[in-house]
């Protein structure tokens, strides 16, 4: 096990806690013991160590006290400062927190494509950080296809993890692009699609189980799902698929949503986004973090703000007034949310169920591109449709009542 030590970089020492909090949970739901951490303040950036000579031997100190074989910097090093920290803690082993979190996510990874981008997303923030040890490495090239004399490891090492990323790539949008078809199939099946969204470990997992009464993988961790799940949910008249999506984080680097992007496709295809938060933590930084993050990739969906957690809470006159409370783990408040959902598409949209002769087909296609979801049937007589518009368009339909 990693006995850890932490540094917090931070500019403002007031938001340290909430900081100390997040990076120490993190470090948990990787399977490390920590041991201890450090805030330090920030006024000025130290080109290659990010933190001055001081700071630096109080947590050598520290961490040969405490026998820390790992030190966690909660925030993004350069190659160099990774490697100029480590050796001035005496060679104790140095990870931002972007590597901490892919580490989890190569841990929770299940389905293929979710293997496939994390490690596409490790080989991209490995590739920068490879060293070379100067002319120790350098060698001649042997054999057809290689660079020539002077070629060194450091450079085929890289050539090499060039070619995986591009192989990874090639699969992704392989991939991507069955999943399309697939998402094309469930609308023209007549699926409407809701998606949960929100910080990481705010009961969404839960929720989904709650509502749909699966099974899906529900625990007290950091990113404990990583890929999407998706299950049927039944609401009278209507049938939504129900979501469950990874989970979003404060400060996340920019190359990390990347990479996952495709996991998140679900909420931007969503007709609906119900964001999940956690009553009983800093639930603003974590609606503005998940706002912020859906807005970037452009799911313009409508949202539903949802309070988890909310079983021991009496007054809610701090929270919106316009969210749903519940709790997920004791099913408190589901008929509620369960009933805007119904509300949702029910104000929106509306089913019609319609026989159309053969004479008229041709009449009732030429609206096709006013249908939200359809599901078609032939038979001798005629079609049997049945479709799910907006209602500001019926009057286009009235005419196959």
């Amino acid at each position: 096990m990693e006995i850890t030590f932490i540094i917090i970089p931070t500019f403002d020492i007031i938001d340290a806690q909430p900081k100390i909090n997040e990076i120490t949970n993190l470090a948990i739901s990787a399977g490390a013991e920590v041991k201890s951490s450090l805030v330090v303040k920030i006024n000025k950036i130290t080109p290659a160590t990010f933190i001055g000579k001081g700071k630096i031997e109080q947590i050598k100190n520290i961490c040969e006290e405490l026998e820390c074989n790992l030190v966690l910097f909660d925030g993004e090093l350069s190659p160099s400062q990774t490697l100029n920290l480590s050796d001035a803690l005496g060679g104790i082993k140095v990870i931002d927190r972007t590597t901490l979190i892919l580490d989890i996510f190569a841990q929770r990874a299940r389905s293929s494509e979710g293997k496939i981008q994390v490690e596409l997303a490790q080989l991209k923030h490995i590739y920068p950080r490879l060293k070379g040890k100067g002319s120790a490495l350098s060698r001649l090239g042997g054999g057809i296809g290689t660079r020539g004399p002077g070629e060194t490891k450091l450079e085929t090492d890289r050539r090499h993890i060039k070619k995986r990323m591009l192989y990874l790539e090639n699969r992704l949008e392989e991939l991507e692009k069955r999943r399309a078809l697939q998402g094309e199939r469930r609308t023209k099946n007549g699926a409407l699609k809701v998606a949960l969204v929100g910080y990481t470990n705010t009961g969404k997992s839960t929720l989904l189980n709650a509502l749909t009464q699966s099974e899906v993988l529900a625990e007290d961790k950091l990113f404990a799902t990583l890929d999407p799940t998706t299950r049927k949910l039944n609401l009278m008249d209507f049938s939504v698929l129900l979501t469950d999506t990874v989970g979003f984080l404060k400060d996340i680097p920019t190359s990390l949503i990347e990479a996952f992007k495709s996991t998140l496709e679900s909420a931007v295809e969503s007709d609906l986004i119900l964001i999940v938060c956690d009553a009983l933590t800093d639930w603003c930084a974590q609606l503005d973090t998940t706002t912020a993050m859906l807005d970037e990739l452009k799911a313009n969906a409508p949202r539903l703000i949802i309070f988890n957690k909310c079983e021991n809470i009496s007054d809610f006159s701090a929270f919106p007034s316009d969210a749903i409370f519940i709790s997920a783990k004791e099913q408190k408040g589901l008929d509620l949310l369960q009933l805007k959902i119904k509300e949702f598409f029910e104000n929106l949209y509306m089913k019609l169920n319609l026989r159309i002769s053969y004479d008229k087909t041709k009449d009732f296609f030429s609206l096709e591109k006013y249908f939200e979801r359809s599901k078609i049937e032939y038979t001798d007589s005629g079609i049997n449709a049945e479709i799910v518009i907006n209602r500001n368009c019926l009057p286009k339909f009235d005419k196959f009542k």
